[in-house]
């Protein structure tokens, strides 16, 4: 009970971030692929992960398997950074060093969780998905606004 009450709480601090670091007029004003998501896409696609982010975490906490739980809670470091990088400092490209770390931490543990529950680890796949389209959204914004990196 416990568990899940700290981990639903790490996982609402980092939601936060994404409350605290909004896009904000200065992201309307950049330049932006033409396959961008619609802003309402962003916090129900953003709740629906944090959910199963959530839920993973909590399943892999109970096996008490070290690596993954380390591996759960640097990625949720990443997360929070990455709004933080690109709406609080708009820095565009560490945001793109974070997401793309982000990206390895969550690969990283979809394998390492997989051996200690399959549904931990199968619940981290669309996140894997939607962090490499966020990581070629930022990728696109670095090239389509170069003087805003």
């Amino acid at each position: 009970m416990v568990s899940g009450i700290v981990i639903a709480g790490l996982v609402f601090l980092a939601a936060a971030a994404g409350a605290i670091f909004k896009p904000g007029e200065w992201y309307a004003t950049l330049n932006k692929p033409s396959w961008t998501p619609p802003n309402k896409a962003f916090p129900i696609v953003w709740i629906i992960l944090y959910c199963m982010i959530a839920y993973s975490g909590l399943i892999i906490w109970q096996t008490g398997a070290l690596i993954p739980i380390i591996l759960w809670g640097v990625q949720l470091i990443l997360n929070t950074l990455w709004s933080y990088f690109f709406f609080g400092l708009k820095k565009m490209k560490l945001a793109m060093f974070d997401v793309v770390l982000l990206l390895v931490f969550i690969i990283g543990y979809i394998i390492v969780s997989y051996p200690e529950s399959q549904t931990a680890s199968l619940l981290f796949v669309p996140y894997a998905l939607w962090v490499s389209v966020a990581a070629m959204l930022n990728l696109s914004m670095i090239r389509l606004n170069p003087m805003d990196v």
